[in-house]
């Protein structure tokens, strides 16, 4: 009590001192409001607006293109092949990109500059883009597109970054759930609105072509710049904080060495198979989406766009809330599976029946929901922690592969062959992941079920594992006075426990428990 009661008021002392130095530097301490102080939740919550909108226009523009389909296609004479082209040039670079996104934010240009960067990037590249609709050159579209690729998929790195920073150990999974939200939103308006700013433009200028579309594609750029003010207020407030709380700038932590890949198990590489024939069958599918549905089903541009649309309104709620049930249930393997058997249904529907596309699309993104909250964790399941970096990056960078080549070939495929043959073509994808899905159920039961373990047995696994670790260093730990028993004995110590058992009395100096402390004042 002594002890803990001294210890209290040199803490105490301590804080005084520090309290005396900031007066004495700067005048009397006054206590900043909730607002402004960055260790307060009120600040924090302003601090999360600007990270949700740092994202906002980046996923409101990666769309453009699905959104206008037909009249980028009209206004430019383009084929399908050439339409898709746009999507397959913003993820070539994020083949590379993905490796090292969190390295140049780690150790290059740090998060604030990182993000600024990342976000110069995608209002650059869709100015270029929209520039390039303006003057009726295509080439410099794809130059757009690379560009807005180059800074997209890096600033969503940057995004979660700001948002460990801030909320770790506080509200991190809403805040994640929030950002995905809010992301999704973004494409949802960008799905219903485009075609009005074009209809406004083009009613304008007094006819539909590359130049109401060009203004169209640049009033759009307005979102990235309003992005880019998001960075520049967040890089403001973080470096106050720091300066405030004394803290240092985010890092990802993610640690990328390609050396691990030849390490990964078997059950990694197919969820990587199952990643890749999922994502490719979904994100291609929207954005071509729209024509499809005019075509087979009679739609308005508008009803085309709004169905075309509800895979991303639904995945807004959606997301957290089915997060949270497979938290909460485990078997992650069983709701991939379910996943990827729905979105098979709902493909088969839009390809084989005349049913209100609706309800297939409606089931497509409850299932793109769920699959994303089940898939992805399970790689944390399957690589140790420091090969996670590498894990991920690699997961991203062969998506982002897949959707390159798959965005060029299914352009090819509506060109020479119709909507029938590129359904046809996507439900063959879906049923890749499902024999990755079957066989990565198989191989994990056979290897002990961990994957597809329940909520309640991870978490006995996990106190069991922490326990034994636990026991293993508490025996592997040997204290001092351990070490002075199982120690050897000189043979003046000896001699001393010999006379002392027989009963000899023995000086002071010469206690055996003493003798350590004599001959450390002997060498002083």
């Amino acid at each position: 009590m002594a002890d803990s009661e001294e210890e209290q008021r040199l803490l105490a002392d301590e804080d005084e001192v520090l309290l005396a130095g900031r007066q004495s530097a700067g005048g009397p301490v006054k206590p900043l409001p909730a607002i402004c102080d960055p260790s307060h939740l009120l600040h924090r919550v302003v601090v999360l607006v600007f990270m949700c909108f740092l994202g906002f226009g980046s996923y409101f523009c990666y769309d453009n293109p699905a959104a206008l389909q037909t009249q980028v296609i009209q206004d430019l004479n383009l084929n399908t092949a050439k339409f898709m082209q746009l999507y397959a040039w913003y993820s070539w670079p994020n083949v590379v990109l993905c490796f090292l996104g969190g390295f140049m934010i780690d150790r290059v240009f740090g998060i604030r500059l990182g993000t600024i960067i990342f976000s110069l990037f995608v209002c650059v590249g869709q100015v270029i883009f929209a520039t390039g609709a303006l003057v009726n050159r295509f080439w410099l579209m794809e130059v757009g597109r690379f560009v807005f690729g180059i800074g997209g998929e890096s600033l969503a790195v940057a995004q979660n970054t700001y948002a460990v920073n801030w909320f770790k150990g506080k509200e991190l999974n809403l805040v994640f759930g929030l950002q995905l939200s809010m992301a999704r939103l973004g494409s949802t308006v960008n799905m219903n609105i485009m075609g009005w700013v074009y209809s406004k433009f083009a009613a304008l200028v007094g006819s539909s072509g590359h130049t109401a579309l060009g203004a169209s594609l640049m009033i759009a750029s307005v979102t990235c710049l309003f992005s880019l003010i998001c960075a520049l207020v967040l890089a403001f407030l973080d470096k106050r904080a720091e300066r405030i709380l004394d803290k240092e700038q985010g890092k990802t932590g993610e640690v990328i060495k390609l050396t691990d890949v030849k390490d990964f198990p078997f059950t990694l590489w197919l969820i990587f198979i199952i990643c890749v024939g999922y994502y490719v069958a979904i994100f291609p599918f929207i954005g071509l989406g729209q024509v499809f549905f005019i075509e087979k089903f009679g739609f308005t541009p508008a009803e085309a766009r709004a169905v075309n649309s509800i895979v991303y309104i639904i995945s807004a709620p959606a997301s957290p809330i089915l997060g949270f049930m497979v938290d909460k249930t485990g078997r992650n393997v069983v709701w991939v599976m379910i996943a990827v058997v729905a979105t098979l249904a709902a493909h088969m529907m839009l390809a084989f029946t005349f049913w209100n596309p609706w309800i297939a699309m409606s089931l497509l993104g409850v299932s793109y929901s769920l699959l994303a909250c089940a898939l992805w964790p399970m790689v944390a399941f399957v690589v140790p922690e420091h090969q996670l970096g590498t894990a991920y990056g690699f997961m991203q960078s062969i998506q982002n592969l897949g959707l390159a080549l798959i965005a060029m070939a299914a352009g090819t495929l509506l060109d020479t062959r119709g909507y029938l043959v590129l359904e046809v073509f996507f439900c063959t994808c879906i049923c890749i992941a499902l024999v990755a899905v079957v066989m990565l159920y198989f191989v994990d039961y056979l290897r002990g079920g961990d994957l597809n373990r329940s909520a309640a047995g991870r978490a006995k696994l996990l106190k069991e594992t922490s326990s034994e670790a636990e026991i293993k260093r508490r025996s592997t730990k040997l204290t001092e006075r351990d070490l002075a028993r199982i120690a050897p004995m000189s043979a003046f110590g000896l001699r001393n426990r010999y006379l002392s058992r027989l009963g000899a009395q023995l000086p002071d100096h010469c206690s055996t428990h003493l003798s350590s402390l004599a001959y450390r004042s002997v060498l002083k």
